[in-house]
């Protein structure tokens, strides 16, 4: 009777052990991981190229008052990526080789053209065109919460990089 009142005692110090282990290998780790980039990009499609001969226009006129043309002969090459912009983060000052349709999915996006040192500020549900072709600009997330954005970019670059770096010209 007594051996198996130990062979119970011990079962119940090894499910109490096994437990104790299982708690700090789903918990411990989680409050150990790596923290998130400051801006990731995860690409929803490859670069993909109109089948069709396609032509493109946009005119963007920014407050009534900045009025711009913007033309792509051939924006044949397209790409779509998802980025989450976490707290504080900002993008480099840079510029793409053609548009750029950009959709916010959650959290407030502040956009900053260098051609007037504006902040424009976009919440989710809202989308913008970036001009691209040397239009320098940047962004960041002034916010407490990441903000996560979709963009589509037309005359993308083959292969490489989609942001050009450029020169800041407002502090």
């Amino acid at each position: 009777m007594r051996l198996n009142k130990k062979r119970s005692a011990m079962a119940g110090v090894g499910l109490i052990a096994a437990l104790v282990l299982i708690l700090a290998l789903n918990v411990l780790p989680s409050s150990a991981q790596t923290p998130p980039a400051p801006i990731a990009t995860e690409f929803l499609t490859g670069r993909a190229t109109f089948s069709d001969d396609v032509h493109m226009k946009f005119k963007l006129t920014f407050h009534g008052l900045h009025k711009k043309v913007v033309r792509v002969a051939d924006p044949s090459r397209t790409v779509v990526a998802r980025y989450t912009v976490q707290p504080g983060a900002q993008f480099p000052w840079h510029s793409h080789a053609g548009p750029v349709v950009v959709t916010i999915v959650s959290g407030e996006l502040t956009y900053m053209p260098a051609d007037d040192c504006s902040e424009r500020k976009y919440p989710a549900g809202t989308s913008f065109v970036d001009a691209g072709q040397g239009h320098v600009h940047s962004a960041k997330n002034a916010g407490t919460e990441p903000v996560v954005f979709v963009a589509t970019f037309f005359d993308a670059p083959a292969d490489g990089p989609l942001l050009i770096p450029a020169t800041p010209r407002c502090q």
